[in-house]
Formats: C-alpha cells, structure tokens, sequence
C-alpha cells in the first residue's frame, strides 16, 4: 500500500481491510512497538470543513507513531483568503509533507488533490460523496466486538441521500456480503440511484423501507446518521425530515439480542442518551477505534511495510 491514495472505500477489497484490521488489533495491543516508526516523517491535515474526530485522531494516530503534523483548518489564515487556488495550495504541501490528508465541500476535491500530488492522498470527507477511513473504522467496529461481519443483518439509518459516512458505510459493508442490507430512510432521503445500481451489481440483497420498528427485530448491526442540516440545499426540505427517527431504549425493546447500535457522529437528537449506558452502545468504542485504524493507515501508505517497526 505505500503510496497508494484512499479516495473511496472501493479502493479496498475485503482481504485488504482484513490486513488493515490485524494491524490495527497488533497496534492496539503492541503500542510501543510503533511509537516510532514514522519518526521523521510528516502529515498535511487539510481541513476545508469542520471536524473533531477525524482531524484529532489523525493528529493523535500521527503523534502515537512518531511523526509530526501540519494542520490547516482555518482558511482565513492561509493564502487562500488571498485568492490561492486548491491546486496550488495541494502543490505547495505536496512539498512539505510525506501523506497529505484532505476534507471539502467539493465532491472529488480528494480525487482531484490525488492527481496532482506525489504524495499518497487519503479523504477525510469530499461533500455528500465519500468518507473511506470512517467506513474502515466501522467495519473494524464490528469486526473486533463482533468477530465477523459476513452474514449480518445491516440497518442504515436517517440521511442516505446527502450522508458522505453513510455511503462509505453501505458500500464497505457490502465487499462483506451482508446477509441483508435494511435502508432506513424518510422517502425524500433514500440512496442514490448510482449507489443503489451498484449494489445491485455487487449482488447485495437490499431492501429500502421507512419503517425503523418492524426492522429493528430483524437487525444485528444498526448504523445510524446524523440529518445534516449543512449538506441540504433547500431549508425546507431539511424542515420537512428533521427529527424523522429517535433510537432510544423504547424503541430498542423490540431489538435482536446483541444489536450493535452504532453512529459516526456527531449525534443530535437520533440516540437518545439514555441508550449510551446500554449494552447496545458501540458507538464510542466505534470512535476510539479511530486512532489506531488510523494509525494503520498512515503507516501502510507511507512506509508500505505491513509487520513490524521502520
């Protein structure tokens, strides 16, 4: 993987995600045998958009391995607000730094840095389009806790149409061939035509419905989304969906044993609160699995080795 850009979690096949998860497991359980293996080496954190945990655990993932980062996330600060152009601000960290990881409001900003940079590229969101780490963090979610992810029965939850994390999540889940893919949406928010055209090239057997409590029984995964309220273009079409599901532990009566509630956040109001001391909480063990996928990541593309230390 050294050098290779991660623009979508199709860049990856299932057994490569697998080798992605056992370096990670080896890095949770072995931190200090990386605690320097990329002394020396230095990360672009590219942030045209907000974020917390991508951008800090990333910034963590590269500080627990031994190298230093540049973080850019405040435009007004940069020669951007003097008319800089992203090309050139790409070709100007190319220069700076061995990976350079990105997040835009532009669909295909990543792809776009990707072409014109030497350095491996990775994206940390590009619009509504793609969010490849994030789904390799969720299928390492259930991968650790669950041991398999083959064979599940899947729900996605709320914003299919507009959430970046969402798509990744249905895509990546699918190289695992689910026993079943639930998407749960209100009507105006279902997947994409492309999406749902791919799915059914892949062979996954999918079902869309607005009806989270006659699903729920049938779930062992359920990920949840976010509304976005920012990815809309038109208000009112956000006034008419918001606040359309609430997951909380009425709801989560009628669930499978052993569901895995998940959700990338940031939350709003679709988890309740009084879930999160619940057996069916994974979504802040999902988020601490961020680091070290991360750091994974960050080692394969730089250095490329897949065992052992620099």
């Amino acid at each position: 993987m050294k050098g290779k850009d991660i623009i979508s979690i199709l860049d990856f096949d299932a057994d490569e995600l697998i080798d992605i998860f056992e370096l990670a497991k080896d890095i949770e359980g072995n931190p200090e045998k990386y605690r320097d293996t990329l002394h020396g080496y230095v990360l672009a954190l590219l942030f045209f958009e907000p974020s917390t945990r991508t951008m800090y655990s990333f910034q963590t993932a590269m500080a627990r391995l031994g190298g230093a980062s540049l973080v850019f996330s405040d435009t007004s600060k940069t020669s951007i607000a003097k008319g800089e152009t992203l090309g050139d601000t790409i070709r100007m960290f190319d220069g700076y730094a061995d990976a350079i990881v990105i997040r835009h409001r532009i669909e295909g900003a990543a792809k776009y840095a990707a072409d014109i940079a030497e350095a491996p590229v990775i994206n940390a969101g590009d619009g509504t389009h793609h969010h490849p780490t994030q789904a390799v963090i969720d299928l390492y979610t259930i991968w650790k806790y669950r041991g398999v992810i083959e064979g599940l029965n899947i729900g996605v939850l709320g914003d299919l149409k507009y959430g970046r994390a969402s798509t990744s999540f249905i895509y990546g889940v699918s190289l695992f061939k689910p026993s079943k893919l639930y998407l749960i949406s209100p009507e105006e928010l279902r997947l994409k035509e492309e999406v749902k055209s791919d799915l059914d090239r892949m062979g996954v057997d999918f079902v869309e419905t607005t009806d989270l409590e006659g699903s729920l029984k049938e779930l062992d995964v359920l990920y949840v989304t976010r509304i976005q309220k920012e990815r809309f273009p038109d208000p009112a079409e956000y006034e008419r969906v918001k606040g359309s599901y609430v997951v909380n532990m009425e709801l989560l009566k009628n669930a499978k044993e052993g569901l895995m509630v998940m959700h990338p956040l940031p939350r709003v109001d679709e988890i309740s609160t009084d879930v999160d001391s619940s057996p069916y909480a994974y979504y802040f063990k999902q988020a601490r699995c961020g680091v070290p996928i991360r750091m994974a990541l960050l080692k394969l593309v730089i250095i490329g080795d897949k065992n052992g230390c620099r």
